[in-house]
C-alpha cells in the first residue's frame, strides 16, 4: 500500500448518487485505504468557471480524477431545457478535462450515458456504435455534450499522451438520489411518488403507459465498477457498466417492486396521457464481461428495497 500513499483520488459531483455510492464503496475497501479521497460538491467552486476550476486543482492537487459533475434530470427537464443542458455540460467537462491535463492528472474517469447512443439504431448497443446516428430528440442537448467527452478522451490521449477514459452506465438508482418528481429520474421519482400515495391514501400513479425497457444498474455496484475502471483500465474507448441484456425490465415491473419494497396496497394507475420516452435503449455488457466475469450484481429487488428503505428513513432531509 506505500505506493499509494502519494494518490488523491478527486470525485467531481461528490455528494450526489454516483459519488455517495463511490464514497460508501472505497471507505468499505482495504485496498482503497492508502489513497486519499477527496469528494466535491457544488460549495467547493462551479466547475462551468474555468478560474474557480483550476482553483480546485490547485488546492487538491488530483492524481486521479472521476468526473461525475454534470447537469442531469429525468425526459421532461431535458425536453424543457436542452439549451442549458448542452451548455452547462459543455462548459463542465471543457474545464475539468483541460485542468487534468495541465495539472497532470494520472488518470481521468468522465461518466456518460446510454442516452448518447442513436435513436435509431439496432440492439443491443455497445461501445463502437456512440455515433452512428443522432441521439432521440427528447435529451440532445444532454447528449450531444456527453458524446463530445468520448471524442475528447481519443484527442487528449493522441495529442499529450493522456490517460482519459469514460464509462457509460444504464440507468442509476440507490440511496443519496434526487428523489423529485418533476426533475429527477424515473426511480427515485417513483419510489417518492408512492411514499406519498402511502401517506395520503391515495392511488400510485405512473407516468406514462409502464411499456419502456431499461436496464437499472445498483450505485454501489457502479462504484466497484468505476474504482475498477480507474484502477485497472487504460483504453481511452468508453466501456459500458450494466446488468446484463436479461436483466432488462419494464417501467411497469420496476413501478411494481417500488409498490412491494413501500408495502403499498392500494391502486396503482399508468397515466397513458404522459410521454413514454425512448421505447428501450437495451446495451450490451459483453466488454464489461470478458474483463469482469467474476462481477456479481445485486439484485433488482433487493437494491430496491435498499433505496426505498434509505428514501423512508431520510425523507426529512433528502433531495426531494
Amino acid at each position: 500500500m506505500a505506493a499509494m500513499a502519494k494518490q488523491v483520488c478527486m470525485v467531481t459531483g461528490g455528494t450526489g448518487l454516483y459519488g455517495s455510492a463511490i464514497k460508501t464503496y472505497v471507505e468499505q475497501t482495504a485496498s482503497e485505504q492508502g489513497a486519499t479521497w477527496v469528494f466535491l460538491s457544488s460549495k467547493d467552486g462551479d466547475l462551468r468557471d474555468r478560474a474557480q476550476t483550476e482553483a480546485i486543482f490547485e488546492r487538491v492537487k488530483p492524481t486521479h480524477v472521476v468526473h461525475l459533475a454534470a447537469m442531469v434530470g429525468g425526459l421532461f427537464a431535458n425536453m424543457a431545457k436542452k439549451v442549458e443542458f448542452y451548455r452547462e455540460n459543455m462548459l463542465m467537462n471543457d474545464n475539468v478535462m483541460e485542468c487534468c491535463r495541465i495539472y497532470k492528472v494520472e488518470k481521468l474517469v468522465s461518466c456518460l450515458s446510454t442516452c448518447i447512443f442513436p435513436d435509431k439504431t439496432s440492439y443491443p448497443i455497445d461501445e463502437s456504435m456512440v455515433h452512428d446516428g443522432a441521439p432521440h430528440s427528447s435529451n440532445e442537448g444532454y447528449a450531444y455534450a456527453k458524446r463530445m467527452i468520448e471524442v475528447m478522451n481519443r484527442c487528449y490521449a493522441e495529442e499529450y499522451g493522456c490517460k482519459f477514459t469514460a464509462v457509460i452506465p444504464t440507468n442509476i438508482y440507490g440511496p443519496h438520489d434526487n428523489f423529485s418528481v418533476n426533475g429527477g429520474h424515473v426511480v427515485p421519482g417513483l419510489i417518492h411518488k408512492c411514499y406519498v400515495a402511502k401517506r395520503d391514501g391515495t392511488p400510485f400513479t405512473v407516468w406514462g403507459s409502464g411499456t419502456p425497457l431499461r436496464q437499472f444498474i445498483y450505485s454501489v455496484d457502479l462504484a466497484a465498477l468505476t474504482v475498477w475502471v480507474m484502477r485497472s483500465y487504460d483504453s481511452a474507448d468508453s466501456i459500458i457498466l450494466s446488468v446484463g441484456e436479461e436483466d432488462e425490465v419494464s417501467i411497469k415491473d420496476v413501478a411494481l417492486m417500488i409498490r412491494d419494497a413501500m408495502k403499498f396496497e392500494g391502486e396503482v394507475i399508468f397515466d397513458t396521457d404522459k410521454a413514454d420516452g425512448q421505447y428501450k435503449k437495451t446495451a450490451s455488457n459483453d466488454k464489461l464481461k470478458g474483463l469482469r466475469p467474476d462481477f456479481k450484481f445485486t439484485p433488482m429487488r433487493e437494491g430496491l428495497q435498499k433505496a426505498v428503505d434509505w428514501f423512508v428513513a431520510n425523507y426529512d432531509t433528502c433531495r426531494k
